[in-house]
């Protein structure tokens, strides 16, 4: 068994994440949820200064919005969409018997208007782009959203719906850049508030395809994607808790995004990994909140 692996048969006889027989599919018991309400209030209290306008969305979005937004060029391998039954009686019955007879019952399904939603921002920009252009300044926007990535694995961290929280940037490139800058130059100082061993760098999105070696390498060159490492599920490879992204104007020339003066607007985004950060804390503290430091307990709340 893995180190991730071993990590995760703790966590669920600990009785803080709750099993279902799906890899990367959990449930998440009283203790772990208020461990998370405790971090996403202080995230909350850390970006006040952002005087953010706040957006929650479902774990679903409109589908497509996504074919639009060009996620499917780019991670097919990670996008979930969501299948209905739309036939008649007779199609039905057919449904049922595959299901008593062990077979495949999902070949009549059809897809909705709807898709799981990859990223809490992606709902953002067509919604921005809807009210015209932007304000003097731009906009800066948190938002959460639960999220879906079809990636089964055994290691905890790697969770196929999970939580993310964001704070958006969509302004000028200069705007963006120092925004995101703003929130690298935070990134040890939240890792020490949360007791937590963090490391910053480079990295890149992972990209599908034998095109998508030369967009990864592309994103590191220009620098446009920074994570804070911590070890969650495995000491020697630690796992991306947060994300410090610069999109230049990808989403402002997909979704129309424009400012006062009629050009394309650029966007950025800091993104907290919620589970993760929390499955970090159980990693280096125990399984017990009660027994945590005094400073980490005061930081969440607990």
């Amino acid at each position: 068994m893995s180190d991730a692996a071993a990590f995760g048969a703790e966590l669920i006889k600990a009785g803080l994440l709750l099993e279902t027989g799906v890899p990367g599919l959990y449930g998440r018991s009283g203790t772990f949820e208020a461990v998370h309400d405790g971090l996403d209030a202080w995230i909350t209290r850390i970006g006040v200064a952002e005087r953010a306008e706040i957006m929650r969305f479902p774990p679903a979005m409109n589908r497509k919005r996504f074919e639009a937004s060009g996620y499917m060029r780019g991670f097919p391998q990670l996008a979930g969409t969501i299948h209905c039954f739309c036939g008649d009686e007779r199609e039905h019955r057919a449904l049922l018997a595959c299901i008593e007879t062990g077979q495949d019952w999902t070949a009549g399904q059809k897809a909705t208007d709807a898709v799981l939603t990859p990223a809490a921002c992606y709902p953002l920009y067509p919604i921005l782009a809807a009210r015209g252009p932007l304000p003097p300044g731009g906009a800066t926007i948190d938002v959460m959203s639960w999220c879906y990535r079809h990636e089964p694995s055994d290691d905890p961290a790697r969770l196929q719906s999970f939580r993310m929280r964001e704070y958006v940037r969509i302004g000028r490139p200069e705007d963006v850049l120092e925004f995101r800058q703003r929130w690298l130059d935070q990134a040890p100082v939240i890792g020490a508030a949360l007791g937590l061993p963090a490391l910053t760098d480079l990295a890149n999105d992972p990209f599908f395809g034998r095109t998508g070696k030369l967009k990864a390498d592309s994103q590191r060159e220009q620098g446009l994607k920074f994570e804070l490492l911590i070890p969650v599920g495995s000491a020697e490879k630690p796992t991306a808790c947060m994300s410090f992204n610069y999109h230049q104007d990808l989403f402002g020339t997909l979704c129309g995004l424009t400012l006062p003066d009629g050009s394309t607007a650029h966007t950025g985004c800091v993104g907290f990994g919620m589970e993760r950060l929390v499955m970090a804390l159980f990693r280096h503290h125990g399984f017990t909140p009660a027994t945590w430091p005094a400073a980490v307990r005061a930081t969440l709340s607990l």
